[in-house]
């Protein structure tokens, strides 16, 4: 919350939010913390004020596991007009799933740019849109204007996203190898798939933001740094 008034204070946020969640394989030890965590709102941190949603309830943890079929192995059952029939679609072609491997981009050798005393956080150069498939985030980014995207491929590396959020990974992985990034020349862009980063995904993530839905607006805190005036560049 921004404070406007004449007592208002640079230091930081007066007021925060907690996010308390559990997982526990024996049902009843989770009811017992649904029942604990009532006192929280008389008897935990000094001003307090609520606790949003009421008393939790103990709910399965499920995760996606997704997977490829022959479509002629998927029978569809059909019923119009009083009649039952099955329907099969006869595929003779598939495509085999390594089709889909692509081979990412860590790092872009760009050459001949121009340099300059400048530092932009990435919000001025670009925008960003993220989003969850199972475990793993996806983030994307695009120039906003194509005289930024050279200086985008430059800083934007698979060590630098993956130093950046570190915090998202588990303790046993290595934060590179879990990025994967992609140059889309197109639309002067940069697509990052962030494997492993949201604690189980979906309703199997005990986190807040378990889609990584913030992570775009988490990257554009990204300091590009060495670089020439913006105006100027995208005026040239």
């Amino acid at each position: 919350m921004t404070d406007q008034s004449s007592h208002s204070s640079d230091d930081g946020p007066r007021e925060g939010v907690i996010w308390i969640s559990v997982h526990h394989a024996d049902r009843k030890a989770l009811e017992l913390v649904s029942l604990e965590i009532a006192a929280a709102g008389t008897g935990m941190a000094p001003g307090l004020t609520s606790i949003v949603g009421g008393r939790p309830k103990p709910s399965p943890l499920l995760h996606l596991h997704s997977f490829l079929i022959i479509k002629n192995e998927c029978k569809i059952n059909i019923s119009m007009d009083g009649k039952d029939k099955v329907h099969s679609e006869l595929s003779e072609y598939w495509v085999p799933s390594a089709t889909y491997d692509y081979a990412d981009q860590p790092v872009s050798h760009v050459s001949g740019l121009i340099t300059g005393s400048k530092s932009y956080r990435l919000e001025e150069l670009a925008i960003t849109r993220s989003g969850d498939k199972a475990n793993s985030s996806n983030i994307g980014v695009i120039a906003r204007h194509p005289a930024f995207y050279p200086y985008l491929k430059q800083a934007l590396t698979s060590q630098s996203v993956a130093d950046y959020f570190t915090h998202v990974f588990p303790a046993d992985v290595n934060p590179v190898e879990c990025v994967k990034r992609y140059e889309v020349d197109g639309i002067h862009g940069l697509n990052f798939v962030l494997e492993n980063s949201l604690g189980g995904g979906g309703v199997a993530s005990l986190r807040s933001d378990p889609q990584g839905k913030a992570f775009g607006q988490m990257l554009l805190d990204f300091v590009v740094k060495d670089m020439p005036d913006i105006e100027t560049l995208s005026k040239a």
